[in-house]
């Protein structure tokens, strides 16, 4: 059964919000928490919100630490006690989430529907060649290809409007509902949740697929509604 951990996509990696408790053994939830989620957080920045937890210099650098053993860079502590905030920046740690100033748009301009609930994505408006890793809490939406040596770990579905030959991991936080859809669906390997698969011989004609977790196995259907481009 996997730790619960608060865990938000943000512009610059992952806030993670550290649960309450004594530090003893919120720690070890913490990292155990990480650990059973080991793919999905191997080379991710992370932001953590200690709230008004009280952290020194000792525990904060033991932390880190421990993270970077796991291959994660912990690069901000957020907190409203004045220890942890002394603490993180004397480990050279940022202690606020630096967001770009943001255009207000008139309100007569704005546009909602009440029936209708956004999740969040990032989407990535370019080609992910070899070596380029995406990493992201929510939804992954890519307008390109995703070449071989490319690697796309999302908590939730993964969209590629061209050819997937790359490495996904949808669901990566162990949501079995999470998809795969790509104009061409030929990964070098390709996981939902815990199910993992590689690419079939690749087709004469490529189509558009989805793949998804049904009566827990892993498939690849044809993807209706959407033409080849």
């Amino acid at each position: 059964m996997k730790t619960t951990l608060a865990i938000k996509g943000i512009r610059d990696g992952l806030l993670l919000t550290v649960p309450e408790g004594d530090w003893e053994s919120v720690r070890p939830t913490l990292l155990a928490a990480i650990d059973e989620r080991a793919d999905f957080f191997r080379g991710a920045r992370v932001a953590l919100q200690m709230e008004a937890r009280a952290l020194g210099a000792a525990e904060l650098g033991d932390l880190r630490e421990a993270l970077a053993e796991r291959e994660i860079s912990l690069w901000a502590a957020l907190s409203q006690d004045p220890l942890t905030l002394s603490a993180a920046a004397n480990l050279g740690l940022h202690t606020t989430l630096v967001r770009p100033p943001t255009a207000e748009i008139p309100e007569e301009e704005t546009s909602t529907d009440s029936d209708l609930r956004g999740e969040e994505a990032v989407f990535v408006a370019r080609t992910l060649r070899s070596g380029h890793r995406v990493r992201h809490a929510g939804h992954v939406v890519v307008l390109g290809d995703v070449n071989p040596g490319a690697e796309i770990v999302a908590g939730g579905n993964i969209l590629v409007w061209g050819r997937l030959r790359g490495t996904v991991h949808a669901g990566a936080t162990g949501d079995e509902t999470a998809r795969v859809c790509a104009l061409e669906l030929s990964p070098t390997q390709l996981r939902i949740a815990g199910q993992i698969a590689v690419s079939p011989e690749r087709r004469t004609t490529p189509r558009p697929e989805v793949a998804r977790i049904r009566e827990g196995q892993l498939v690849a259907e044809v993807w209706e509604g959407v033409v080849a481009r």
